[in-house]
């Protein structure tokens, strides 16, 4: 199964909340405003500020701010930061070592178009698109 992890997850619910509360927002702040325990808040923030998406601010008025627009920002962006390189396969990009059958393998580099469409899909996609609620599906009267 084709899954992101649970702290990707959070991570968008972190960022979409950060988006929505503006500033600079400290992670005890984010736990409570989320739901997500504030050490996770913590983790996932300073997973994101590694990468680059947001950026820690130390002092009385510390926290975390988003350094782009969620619309800016693609999801693979994210998942990358939390739970590395996209890949589907040990041996995708040309990756050797990871597998013991990969001198005998017959399928051997043919995950790479598959991989490099998903990850395509996924830089195509913006945090903001998927953090902003979807519109309600409006209810049909019976006649």
């Amino acid at each position: 199964m084709l899954r992101v992890s649970k702290l990707t997850d959070y991570a968008v619910v972190v960022l979409s909340r950060l988006e929505a509360e503006g500033g600079v927002q400290t992670a005890p702040g984010l736990a409570a405003g989320t739901g997500i325990a504030e050490p996770t808040v913590s983790k996932v923030l300073k997973m994101l500020a590694g990468a680059g998406l947001v950026e820690g601010l130390r002092g009385a008025r510390g926290g975390y701010r988003l350094l782009r627009p969620l619309t800016e920002l693609p999801l693979s962006d994210v998942i990358v930061a939390i739970d590395g390189p996209i890949a589907l396969t040990a041996c995708v990009d040309g990756g050797f070592g990871f597998c013991d059958a990969e001198h005998v393998c017959p399928v051997r580099g043919r995950w790479d178009p598959v991989n490099a469409a998903i990850r395509d899909a996924l830089s195509a996609i913006t945090v903001a698109r998927i953090a902003t609620p979807a519109a309600p599906v409006p209810v049909l009267a019976a006649e």
